[in-house]
């Protein structure tokens, strides 16, 4: 299997005064193609590692995987090709139930990039899946010491960042701020996918209660992934997009963007915010 990172001969520059031969860590990034009881459903580029975590949790933020037992397996597979090794890069998810039902109706033909988790769809009315959980109902509150800290504990659990600068991370926290999972990947939305994906793994969703602490911006396609997974408080370091902020808002999802220590801003259901 692939490594989460790789080294490269590199030339390190010092403008108007030198030029040394070294060597760089990368973040890896491969596809990964995703197949749903055999069929191809969609191909996206991540960082391998966590990739089981990776499929589950988008296949909880496509609407297809609801219950705790809709996942029957998953295994890697070689491609199609005649006498094709197994390159890891190719995982099929068996399904149950009406799952494979939504599935097809969601199927996607194109590949998603590692910084954009929609794209592809065959319809543009199918991106806005409904969420299964009654956010509006969680009333869960956080206090603003909490959110302000989070920034800094997700950035100190990343490992991979430490050795490559390169990668994003999304993190699962209690209320009082115990981080208690983090996934990272070279795509925003593949980090929340993994750490999802591992939280349905451990039969926790809908993750009431929990705050969504991500690395970069809060895009729809981050909203979306919350409100599927069952999470009230979504925290981003940067900035949300105005269709972020919609959702957020219809959703029953508390959205945070521009967390940066002592200062944040609060786009919708701020009172979860104490």
């Amino acid at each position: 299997m692939t490594k989460p990172t790789q080294r490269r001969r590199i030339e390190r520059v010092r403008v108007a005064a030198s030029r040394v031969i070294g060597r760089d860590t990368l973040a890896a990034e491969e596809p990964l193609e995703i197949r749903v009881d055999g069929e191809q459903f969609a191909v996206t580029m991540r960082t391998p590692g966590h990739d089981f975590d990776l499929v589950a949790g988008f296949l909880v933020s496509e609407g297809i995987a609801v219950g705790a037992d809709d996942i029957a397996a998953m295994r890697y597979c070689a491609d199609d090709t005649p006498l094709a090794e197994n390159t890891f890069n190719v995982i099929d998810a068996a399904i149950r139930g009406t799952g494979s039902v939504r599935a097809a109706a969601r199927r996607r033909h194109v590949y998603t990039s590692s910084s954009c988790g929609i794209c592809g769809l065959d319809s543009i009315e199918a991106v806005e899946t409904a969420t299964p959980y009654d956010l509006l109902a969680d009333r869960t509150t956080v206090g603003e010491e909490v959110i302000g800290a989070l920034p800094d504990r997700l950035r100190e659990s990343q490992e991979l960042f430490e050795t490559t600068g390169g990668l994003h991370a999304a993190g699962i926290f209690s209320p009082d701020g115990t981080l208690e999972a983090i996934r990272e990947d070279v795509g925003r939305h593949n980090a929340v996918d993994k750490v999802v994906g591992h939280a349905y793994s451990e039969g926790r969703l809908p993750l009431t209660g929990r705050i969504l602490q991500v690395s970069g911006r809060a895009s729809f396609e981050l909203v979306q992934k919350a409100a599927m997974a069952g999470v009230p408080v979504l925290a981003a370091v940067s900035a949300p997009s105005s269709l972020a902020a919609d959702l957020a808002e219809r959703a029953g999802v508390t959205l945070v963007g521009f967390s940066r220590g002592a200062t944040f801003n609060v786009y919708t259901h701020g009172d979860r915010i104490v």
